[in-house]
This record gives structure tokens, sequence and C-alpha cells, in this order.
């Protein structure tokens, strides 16, 4: 996901303080959503077929669905059936609780059926695009599925499924997976059946229900990769998300095989820049098209997270930087690729001092298990530090055994949910090296290293002597590269408050410069002292 403003976010969702996290009860096995809108009204109609496996025995289950409101908004259940049959539930603050005549055993699976219709509140949202048409677009992030569709709806619990979509016939419609009916009914009405057979978090579970012009802007290794565009720029939208075709292999390349049967490149109301939904990415119609491909950074994060977010999931959400961080860093390192390394050092540059900002405002580590408020995640700590954590982790391992730790991390959890500690553990395991305090001090420590570093010429021993003090309020291990003059470099490990070498030179230097090649994440000063 790509954030747009931070702001506008916090104002907007200020009350989103509440998740519940998965169900250890049941693990989901497969969703049906039969899904029918219509334009004379924003209410839909809903019928959720749930495979659930039960991990204990028990004789209810609770699923998230948001209730109806005052102002009519929510969800109201008209009926819960298991084989047809009857069962009891309630459905109050926003909880589904259905009850079963008898115990259920653990590893027994039920199929029950959830008839239900109401207005979104949120999660599926309806409204005008800016050619003021009127379109459908799920925007479920962090925890808002909840506002259409009964669930679990917390990223650990990831399953298969299928979505059938009844609308007006003049609407096209784009979800997970491949499409396996599109059909015209007698009353003008289109059905629209996608199948999506990897499991997915609720968070990246999607209909999108548009008037679309669509063109198929190539295939990588088979996979069709496809433009969903709105028809009054298409030609604009073609071309920008036409680069796609070119973004794809690289990931495919160096992490993995591309685990979906499609990618579509979908213009749409998103709140976000741009948001992963699996195989059917959807990015905001106020930014992502210009004509002038001016989103291919967009475009890479968003594609970099099919397999960082989709795939290889967090499995909580003070976890996100394992999504956000990765995509950030992975469009780097394809700018990197692609543009040379010049670019990916301006961007890890820019997005240094994005971190250092953040954090005079807020200091926080990156894990950070205190938010309630998941939309307050997407911050600098997820997005680019996460990132800049990435880069200095290769650096420290080396390029081979950097992509050789990031595609064994992949392989193992695609499918799948990790934590931070779970990257720890493959790193570990591919290097040989201990890391435990890298991730420790970068990633569960507030703050970065604060430095006053001071160098004097000595001219009798021809030697520069350096002092480096770190004012942080964690002593941070790292190793600093500094540059003396124009050619000599030297690195030197900094474990302690203050440390003191000296370098042999030939020459007064006319500047010492640290971290010359953009490696470490840091601030301060660099001084000739008196």
């Amino acid at each position: 996901m790509k954030k747009t403003s931070l702001l506008f976010i916090a104002i907007g969702f200020a009350t989103l303080v509440w998740g519940q996290k998965a169900d250890a009860v049941i693990d989901i096995q497969h969703y049906g959503f039969s899904i029918t809108l219509t334009d004379t009204s924003d209410q839909i109609k809903g019928k959720a077929t749930i495979d659930v496996l039960f991990t204990k025995d028990t004789s209810t289950i609770t699923l998230d669905l948001i209730s109806q409101n005052n102002n009519r908004k929510g969800m109201a259940v008209l009926q819960v059936t298991e084989n047809g049959k009857p069962l009891a539930y309630t459905h109050i603050n926003n909880l589904l609780t259905i009850s079963f005549a008898t115990n259920i055993k653990r590893g027994e699976l039920k199929n029950i059926e959830i008839t239900y219709e109401g207005i979104p509140d949120d999660g599926l949202i309806i409204s005008k695009n800016k050619f003021n048409h009127r379109v459908f677009f799920a925007d479920n992030w962090p925890n808002r599925a909840r506002h259409w569709l009964p669930c679990v709806d917390h990223p650990a619990d990831k399953a298969p499924l299928d979505f059938i979509v009844t609308a007006p016939a003049h609407y096209q419609v784009i979800s997970n997976g491949i499409k396996i009916e599109d059909s015209i009914l007698t009353n003008q009405q289109r059905r629209t059946h996608y199948k999506e057979t990897t499991p997915l978090s609720t968070k990246i579970m999607v209909i999108g229900v548009a008037g679309f012009a669509i063109q198929e802007a190539g295939k990588v290794n088979d996979i069709p990769v496809s433009s969903w565009v709105y028809p009054e720029e298409k030609d604009k939208g073609f071309y920008d998300y036409a680069l796609a075709v070119d973004i794809l292999p690289y990931f495919i390349k160096n992490v993995g095989p591309y685990a979906f049967k499609k990618l579509a490149n979908v213009e749409s109301t998103t709140m976000f820049g741009g948001m992963e939904n699996a195989s059917a990415i959807f990015y905001s119609d106020e930014t992502s098209i210009t004509g002038k491909r001016k989103s291919e950074s967009l475009l890479a994060h968003e594609i970099a997270h099919q397999w960082f977010g989709d795939m290889a999931t967090e499995a909580d959400w003070s976890h996100l930087w394992l999504s956000e961080g990765f995509a950030t860093y992975m469009t780097i390192l394809y700018f990197e690729h692609k543009y040379g390394i010049d670019t990916a050092k301006y961007m890890l540059s820019k997005n240094r001092q994005i971190v250092i900002d953040f954090a005079r405002k807020k200091l926080h580590p990156v894990v950070d298990s205190s938010v309630t408020n998941y939309m307050d995640l997407l911050n600098a700590n997820s997005y680019q530090k996460g990132g800049w954590v990435l880069h200095m982790l290769r650096r420290q391992l080396g390029d081979s055994t950097f992509w050789k730790g990031i595609q064994t991390y992949y392989s193992r959890y695609a499918g799948k949910n990790a934590v931070t500690g779970d990257l720890h553990k493959v790193m570990e395991e591919v290097s040989g090296q201990p890391l435990k305090q890298f991730f420790q001090q970068w990633l569960f420590t507030a703050g970065h290293p604060k430095l006053d570093i001071k160098w004097k010429y000595n001219p009798a021993k021809k030697e520069v002597n350096i002092t480096v003090i770190q004012h942080q309020n964690e002593v941070f291990h790292f190793p600093l590269e500094l540059q003396i003059g124009s050619t000599l470099s030297k690195q030197v490990m900094i474990k302690n408050r203050e440390t003191h070498f000296t370098i042999p030179v030939t020459a007064k230097p006319t500047t010492v410069t640290a971290d010359p090649q953009v490696n470490l994440l840091f601030e301060g000063t660099i001084k000739e002292a008196n």
C-alpha cells in the first residue's frame, strides 16, 4: 500500500481503534461471497458460504460483521444455516456469534451459510468517481472487510475464496483470482464469478465494479497483465499502467514465482495511493494516471506487495513493516536495477530524512504493539525505516547472502504468516551470522543513531584523530564508513557511547565525510575539532 495523506487518514479513522484478533477456536478454510448490487440503492444483499475448521472443542463461533447503527448503516443478518437447517445466532456490537446445537469437536469441518443485507458504512465504498459515475470499490485495509463481509477480519486467518457479483449489466467487475463466469441475465443484470485458490487475508479480498476500459498490456511467463481504467482517460491509463509488464519480471527473477494467475492494475477510488489487493491492485484515480508514467514507483511498490504482504503476510499489524518496509525497499532495488545506484542512493537519502523527521515527532520502535488504531501504523517506521533496515541488512550480509535470505524467507512463508522473529531466524540461517543485536536495535528499539563526529589532523604523526559520540538513548552497534578527502575511505565498527580511532594519511584532508555511500540510518554532524 502506498500512503496518501496521513493527516486525512488519521482524522478520518480516529475512531477505528478496535480490532479482534484471529479467533483461535476456528480456522477458515474457504469463503464464498455472493453479493448483489443495484443502482437504485446503496443497499447490498449478501450470502456468505464459509467452510470452518474447528481448532478447539466449542459450541459457538464468532465472526466479525458490523452491526447496523442509528443511521441504518451496517449489516443486518437475516438467517444463518448449516446444510439448510437454521442455527441460532446473535449479532451484537459488531460480532456475529453462531451457536450449534451440540459441542463441535476439534478437527471437525462445518459449512455455514449467512444471509444478510445492509448499507456498508465503510469497507465497500459506493460513491461517484471523478467523472461523476457510480462505482463500487472494496477498500478493506486494515480490518474494514467486516463492514460488508462476515469473516475473521485479521491478517493471520487466510483462506481461498469465490466472489459472485450480480450487478447492472453496464458495469464490469474485477476481483481476486480468475474470472470463471461472466453472464448477462434476463433482467439486464450481469453475474460475474471470480475464483481465487490461493489463501488470502481479508485485507486484500476485493471487488471493483465500474464502467471500465480494459486492455491486456502483455503477458509475463504466461501471466496476463491487464489495465482497468475509466474510459475517459483510457489512453493515458493504458500507457501508465503498462509499466507493470516491465516490473513484474524483476520480482519473479529475484524473489520467486508469482503466486497468482493474473495481475490486474485497476483505477479506483481507494483512499490510499495504491492498495495491493491480491492479483487486482487498486490505484487512486486522483493521482495514479498522468499519461507521463509518473507512478512507476507506485506500481513497483504495489507489485512487490504481491510477494510481501499478500503471500508472505505479517501475523499481526504490529509487524506491518514486513509488508510495507519490504515493498518500500523492493521498489528501491527495482529502481537501482533499472536506473542505477545513484538513483537508489537518492531514494535512500530522501527516505532517511523522512525517518529522522518522523522520529522527532513520535519516537516509537518499528515493531510497535502499543498501537490500537492501525491507521497510525501507516508511518515512516513501517515504510521508510523498514526499508532502511533491509538496506543495512543487505550491506552487512552482502548481496548474494541477502538475496538468498529474502528468497528463503519468501519460500518458507508464502501462503502463510510471519513475524519479525521469523525473518531474523532465516537471515541467521543463511548468513551464519548472529543478528540479535541488529534486529533488536533497528526494529524493537525506538530511534536511530544521533552522532557527533569530530576529527583533527595530527601533522607530526600524519594521521587523523576521530571521535564519534552517540547521543540517542540506547547505544547502537553499526559500521561507520568515513571518507577522508576524495580517495581514502575507512570503515570502523561503532559499539560504544564514545569511540576514538585514528586513520593514517599522507597530508591534511580537505574534507571528512560520514557515510558517503548512504549505507547507515543516522543523523548528526561532522566537524573539524579546534
